[in-house]
């Protein structure tokens, strides 16, 4: 198959990218504002992927590489609530017009299906425990607003222009190749540098808030059942399992061997309380089924960081 990755440089795309360049033809695009070239650039020299640096808001860019193309794993986006918090309209310059950008190629080249990411940050602070599709979206940040927008436009261009579309609800991924030295790093790669550097985690918030953290091979697994099947829509990508931030700190100075007192600062405007995912619309759809637990991906992850 050929397969047309974008956002292929980033965490997530190019973790993807390695496990499709061994059964299938892979193309990258990305624009490298938040993807490295680290992260595909073995995979580029051996000539097993190709790589075009170019941005999803280059419309001619994406009408000649979606020729021929037999799906689209759309993985491009302003990652970090709060980023967009900072930056409204870059985050919807990117997550948005460069979503309808895709989709609209898509069609034009008759591309089978579209698999893209997106968000738990959907689901909001909603109280209810586990999170699940039915439920009505209450996004708090313009990130989330930009996730659920491009959720809707996906199932429009299913409705209209028969364009087979899934979108896949990220709960918390981490793993291998995640930047840890961004202002905007998600919490384990955070938390693995500093204590990797004998300096104490720092917890936004009084620890207690839980998230359903996802290994990236999970996730991996996923984008390829879902492009894979016929499934369409969206559905969560998590463990369906929770933990809160002060048991993960601790559960990382564990596995390191470490004990330091985490740093308390004030919750940023934005973050959801608390996180858990029910996963079985996915297992039925596509026969997702997380393999790997939250402490064998953080022993895979710690020991990444380390070898990196």
């Amino acid at each position: 198959m050929k397969y047309i990755i974008t956002g292929g440089a980033g965490f997530i795309g190019s973790n993807l990218a390695r496990t499709l360049s061994l059964d299938h033809e892979v193309t990258i695009i990305d624009n490298l504002s938040t993807g490295r070239m680290e992260n595909i650039q073995d995979l580029v020299d051996s000539e097993d992927i190709s790589f075009v640096q170019g941005d999803i808001n280059d419309t001619d860019l994406l009408e000649n590489l979606f020729q021929d193309a037999d799906g689209i794993f759309h993985q491009a986006a302003l990652p970090s609530v709060q980023r967009s918090v900072k930056n409204p309209m870059a985050t919807h310059e990117a997550n948005v017009t460069g979503t309808l950008n895709v989709l609209l190629a898509a069609r034009d080249a008759r591309v089978r299906k579209v698999v893209m990411a997106s968000s738990s940050s959907v689901y909001g602070n909603t109280p209810t425990l586990p999170k699940h599709e039915g439920m009505n979206p209450h996004p708090l940040s313009p990130y989330a607003v930009s996730k659920i927008a491009d959720e809707y436009y996906a199932s429009v261009f299913s409705d209209l222009f028969e364009v087979q579309t899934v979108c896949l609800r990220y709960f918390n991924v981490f793993g291998p190749r995640q930047d840890p030295n961004s202002q905007y790093a998600a919490v384990i790669p955070n938390f693995v540098k500093r204590i990797l550097n004998d300096q104490p985690p720092v917890i936004y918030g009084d620890g207690k808030q839980t998230r359903d953290f996802t290994y990236i091979k999970n996730v991996v697994q996923a984008n390829i059942r879902a492009m894979e099947s016929d499934a369409q829509g969206a559905f969560n990508i998590a463990c369906g399992e929770r933990i809160d931030l002060l048991t993960l700190a601790g559960t990382i100075m564990e596995i390191v061997g470490k004990d330091l007192e985490p740093i308390h600062e004030a919750p940023r405007p934005g973050d959801v309380r608390d996180s858990l995912a029910d996963i079985s619309r996915a297992r039925e759809a596509f026969g997702y089924a997380p393999e790997y637990d939250l402490k064998t991906g953080l022993m895979e992850t710690i020991t990444w960081f380390r070898n990196h």
